[in-house]
């Protein structure tokens, strides 16, 4: 499994955004997460990936993160190269 975090746009109301590839799912993954409430809680914004080959390429999970993140033209390089460490 690879998870990097990766840099929320000015003005998103959140707290932290991840991308990445998870093995036993065969699928990539993305997740933004909210600011904590009052009780110290971050809710999931954004969370797909969680099935079973659901992004099976990772311009899917980027795409997902586009309207949160600043996204590094390298990242869906990076993430192939997750991908296929894991493969085995």
């Amino acid at each position: 499994m690879s998870r990097h975090k990766v840099p929320l746009r000015d003005g998103i109301a959140a707290a932290s955004a991840y991308v990445g590839w998870d093995r036993p799912l065969q699928t990539y993954f993305a997740q933004v997460l909210s600011l904590p409430d009052e009780d110290g809680e971050e809710i999931e914004l954004v969370w797909v990936g969680t099935a079973f080959s659901e992004l099976p390429r990772a311009v899917d999970a980027i795409r997902a993160l586009e309207p949160y993140c600043h996204i590094e033209a390298s990242l869906a390089a990076q993430l192939e190269i997750d991908r296929m460490a894991c493969l085995g």
